[in-house]
């Protein structure tokens, strides 16, 4: 219904389309009358002009079908827009942060009646319908209203509820019907269907105050306890006697929560969660930005895994994908008929290396849409952390490209202003919204403030991952450790830079994929104990050097394969301790991060770290000092790469009196040779290192120790 002028005649204008009707009426709700409508086609497509009536009034249609059943309905066009002129103001400017409460479908009830509202935004499109089970998808059922200049469509469908699945049929300005899932959809069928479906994302009774609470208290205080555990949910564990099947997030929520406390992790970080169609994708290719994958359960229940988790003292971190998006027809790509959510130039909007698509950052709705989406999963799941996925490809116009292949910007230079300012806006607003949440670059190169606040000239994120430290100091331990003397600066050269970001040192999955080999293979030597000793080695220097940690699963018991996502890890090898030697040492060392503020509130300072010795390539041995800036407590680390026992070996320390040995990589409780220091060593008055007193230590083979200082002796 809307008004019509009919030569001189004010009045209001009535359309239907019921496939199933051989006449239909209009009921006046308030005045209980009827008028007849006219049927212009046999397919059951009604029309009645209604003169003297100047606004939409309250009825409902009055249907006889062929069979002779009566049926009287609310009429989707008898009910106002949901969206105000402000709402779409907001959303073409780009500024409308919560515009997934808005556009996307939503059960509401508009005065007495209950039912969904539908809104895409599609601005190129001839004509959007909403098609499902209730119309037999069918697309001349309930044509949306086209909200002007907008780009929006809009309808309110009475009668439907939880669970519709539903599309978008969308006509382009060619004829050319195209059939879409939501981009703001909730919730997905099961591939091979790929059906949005209706879901209220409310109904999750949150029990996680106290958790919310703290994180809001720890806002601005980034240099705390980080140590993540980054899991893919679908080859953790599986339910292996029933048919390998994955685990709920139901089920996932006490076992992942239980192991983490026990390993004293303080985060996980969940590789992407947001629907995707394709299993080997690991998540990376997202076609439904707004929802927690089907795999694992409904939104509810990916709800009640984080609060669990929450409860339990354990931070959830998401993989977030705003970089690039698949090709997948029913999904982002030329959604409308035209080049809406992507560039049109496939120098700007194509991927080659991963055959998918660029988000046109400079487009309003498009960076609103991006934005909204990181903001919902704050608000709808209370997640702890985004995990930014690929952002170098979003800082560099020719990243991945040969000369030609790409577009300078508007001042002839190669970076994306555009995803610069989006990065920008984005860490900005989930600081201001969710104090306490962080945002995480992963970055390779060498961009310039990426972790520095947005009004000093920086990106904003709160870390970066530590790519370089990773590349390098995996490039050496996977020498034999005779040669590794001849690679000692790959050790060492990370210290030069490691305080010009907020840096997380990182292990992650991408060092365990694609022909990398599993990091215990990549540990340069002939057996097993061996390569077991160098990679708890690796670790303990991991966890003592400067910058927050993360590690990915099975890589904390040293698996022996490289990481498949379509089975489980294998579990079986805890039963060696060549293997479980190396889970309890990593359980311990993040006892100790977390224990000593030194180590875990002094990853930023760069008064908390000095070299002792960076030079003994020849034996392959590095010391260095962590310090707290009162000079109360010290950690002294010493790291000795190869299977060569040193007696005798001097360090020149700072203080004099008792060194504890807090951790030694080659404990037998790890599965070493026990060798090292019984527990402790007292400083000598002998000069070294330009110290004026040294500790005289019994150095293992293949080894990490760390030894204490503390003013009380």
């Amino acid at each position: 219904m809307r008004p019509h002028k009919k030569g001189r005649s004010q009045g209001v204008l009535v359309r239907a389309f019921i496939r199933e009707a051989k006449a239909c009426a209009v009921v006046d709700l308030a005045k209980n009358t009827a008028v007849e409508m006219e049927r212009l086609a046999p397919e059951g497509f009604f029309e009645v002009f209604i003169p003297r009536r100047k606004v939409v009034y309250a009825y409902q249609l009055r249907a006889t079908l062929h069979s002779g059943e009566l049926r009287q309905f609310y009429d989707p066009y008898s009910f106002l827009p949901t969206l105000s002129e402000q709402d779409l103001y907001l959303f073409n400017e780009g500024n409308e942060h919560r515009i997934y409460k808005k556009l996307g479908a939503h059960i509401r009830t508009l005065g007495e009646v209950s039912g969904v509202s539908f809104a895409v935004w599609a601005p190129s499109a001839a004509r959007v319908s909403v098609v499902g089970n209730f119309n037999h998808w069918d697309g001349r059922y309930f044509p949306m209203r086209s909200l002007g200049a907008s780009g929006v469509w809009e309808i309110f469908i009475p009668g439907l509820g939880h669970g519709e699945l539903y599309k978008f049929e969308i006509l382009d300005q060619a004829g050319n019907p195209r059939v879409k899932t939501d981009p703001y959809g909730t919730y997905f069928e099961a591939p091979p269907g790929n059906a949005s479906i209706v879901h209220d994302t409310r109904g999750h009774e949150w029990k996680d105050n106290a958790w919310i609470a703290k994180r809001r208290a720890n806002a601005g205080a980034i240099d705390r306890p980080l140590s993540v555990y980054e899991v893919h949910l679908a080859s953790w564990k599986r339910k292996v006697e029933d048919g390998n099947r994955v685990f709920s997030y139901r089920e996932l929520a006490p076992m992942l929560a239980d192991y983490v406390v026990e390993m004293g992790f303080t985060h996980i970080e969940v590789m992407p969660l947001a629907e995707h169609p394709f299993d080997g994708s690991w998540g990376y290719q997202v076609t439904g930005f707004f929802a927690p994958t089907y795999r694992f359960g409904t939104p509810d229940d990916f709800s009640f895994f984080v609060d669990y988790l929450h409860q339990h003292d354990i931070g959830v971190i998401l993989d977030w994908v705003p970089a690039h998006f698949p090709r997948d027809t029913f999904a982002l790509a030329e959604f409308d008929g035209t080049h809406l959510y992507e560039h049109a130039d496939p120098r700007q909007g194509a991927h080659s290396d991963w055959g998918t698509l660029i988000f046109n950052y400079g487009r309003n709705e498009v960076r609103c849409f991006l934005v909204a989406n990181a903001l919902s999963w704050l608000d709808r799941y209370h997640i702890d952390g985004l995990r930014v996925d690929a952002v170098a490809s979003m800082l560099y116009l020719d990243y991945s490209r040969k000369e030609g292949e790409w577009i300078p910007n508007k001042f002839g230079g190669r970076e994306n202003i555009e995803a610069i300012d989006f990065l920008r806006q984005t860490n900005e607003l989930v600081h201001h919204y969710y104090p306490g949440v962080l945002t995480i670059a992963e970055e390779s190169t060498a961009f310039a403030g990426i972790s520095k606040p947005v009004h000093e000239g920086g990106i904003g994120f709160d870390f970066k991952w530590n790519m370089g430290w990773m590349h390098d100091t995996l490039k050496y331990f996977q020498k034999e450790p005779i040669h590794r003397k001849w690679h000692h600066n790959d050790l060492t050269f990370g210290a030069l830079y490691q305080y010009t970001e907020n840096f997380i040192t990182v292990f992650s999955h991408d060092e365990v994929v694609h022909g990398k080999g599993s990091m215990l293979y990549k540990m340069g030597a002939w057996h097993i104990p061996e390569k077991a000793a160098s990679l708890r080695a690796l670790y303990a220097h991991m966890w003592a050097w400067p910058g927050k940690k993360l590690l990915f699963m099975g890589c904390e018991f040293g698996q022996s394969r490289e990481w498949t996502y379509a089975g489980q890890l294998d579990w079986h090898l805890l039963q060696y301790l060549d293997h479980e030697g190396i889970r309890l040492l990593i359980r311990d060392l993040n006892k100790l991060y977390a224990g000593e503020p030194v180590l875990s509130q002094n990853d930023l300072n760069p008064q908390g770290f000095r070299w002792i010795n960076a030079h003994d390539g020849d034996a392959s041995v590095v010391s260095y000092l962590r310090m707290d800036a009162a000079g109360k407590t010290l950690f002294a680390v010493v790291g000795s790469f190869t299977p060569v026992t040193r007696h005798g070996f001097r360090i020149g320390v700072p203080r004099r009196g008792s060194w504890k040995e807090v951790i030694n990589s080659n404990s037998q409780y790890y599965g070493g040779s026990g060798q090292g220091n019984s527990g402790g060593v007292h400083t000598d008055d002998v000069p070294c290192n330009d110290f004026s007193q040294s500790l005289n230590l019994i150095i293992p083979p293949l080894s990490t120790t760390i030894f204490k200082w503390t003013a009380e002796g």
